[in-house]
């Protein structure tokens, strides 16, 4: 079924993305009889102008009164500080969040761990496990979702049996377990909530990447035999999350040339994280980053041309 005749409900729209930039889903969010609107995630840094001009599209002279953020990697709240000088609107995070950006903790929030670019942005209130957030005439079940982050929350609609899934539940997996990445287990906490979004009368889901769907049970077959080939080769996990990583960056930059590439690699702490927990493969982390780089260039995931690395 196509997601635009899915039953998701009454004033929301999804506005799907590309992969750096998460998906954006606004929902109508009328006050005492004046318009206006929330935004669950709010895409990437880069694509910062591009959401705030889809949302001025999609808002028309209605207000944008509020962002919600599922997580604060920064595919999903890199858009909150333009959006924030484009609206006076207020910004609801995790609360297991909360500390780490009234002190813009970037080790706390994975960006220096990653070198990922995210605007620095503030936040007037938090969104807990277990309480239910109202968001105009509809009512959303905050729902803890650890696994891909430890912070990460999803929200549930009961009465129309929608559910915004953000990365725990893709169409065809789930993101990159990052605890795992960086020596924690997370992979329990995966099946934890695949479980528990089972368990939940669903007629769609709304990922945080690519197309919302209806076909949940298909969804939790295919990720769950992700997760058990994770689970029986963790090392296949740590090399996935790599090419991950690596691909996001030059998502970011677009283009960058092959020497700063090489140099950004080695500074990366996750990346030499994963090499450690490998074992030191290739005997160095330069010999072992650059045969990472040229698996994705032989895949045709990047392009080189000449001394430059592409995105593809």
């Amino acid at each position: 079924m196509p997601a635009t005749d899915l039953p998701l409900g009454p004033g929301l729209r999804v506005l799907e993305r590309g992969w750096l930039s998460s998906n954006n889903i606004l929902l109508d969010d009328d006050r005492g009889g004046e318009r206006g609107a929330t935004l669950i995630d709010t895409g990437h840094c880069v694509h910062a102008a591009q959401t705030v001009a889809l949302l001025r599209r999609a808002l028309g002279a209605r207000p944008l009164r509020r962002i919600v953020n599922t997580h604060l990697h920064s595919d999903h709240c890199g858009g909150n500080a333009a959006l924030q000088r484009a609206w006076p609107l207020q910004t609801l995070i995790p609360a297991g969040s909360w500390r780490a950006v009234q002190h813009w903790d970037e080790g706390a929030l994975s960006y220096a761990a990653t070198r990922q670019r995210c605007d620095r942005f503030t936040a007037q209130g938090c969104i807990t496990p277990g309480e239910v957030l109202r968001i105009g005439a509809r009512e959303w079940q905050v729902l803890a979702a650890p696994g891909h982050d430890p912070e990460s929350v999803m929200l549930f609609d009961a009465e129309h049996r929608v559910l915004i899934s953000a990365d725990a539940l893709w169409g065809n997996g789930f993101g990159v377990v990052f605890p795992e990445l960086d020596g924690e287990p997370g992979f329990d906490d995966v099946g934890r909530v695949l479980d528990l979004i089972e368990s939940l009368p669903l007629r769609c889901v709304i990922p945080g990447h690519g197309p919302a769907f209806g076909d949940v049970a298909a969804a939790l077959r295919r990720a769950r035999e992700r997760l058990a080939a994770f689970k029986a080769d963790p090392a296949r996990h740590l090399r996935h999350g790599v090419k991950v990583l690596l691909k996001y960056h030059l998502m970011e930059e677009r283009q960058q040339p092959l020497a700063e590439l090489r140099e950004w690699m080695r500074g990366v702490p996750l990346l030499r994280s994963v090499w450690l927990a490998l074992a030191r493969p290739d005997g160095s982390l330069t010999a072992w980053s650059e045969r990472v780089l040229q698996d994705l260039l032989a895949g045709g995931v990047l392009q080189l041309r000449g001394d430059v690395v592409f995105d593809v």
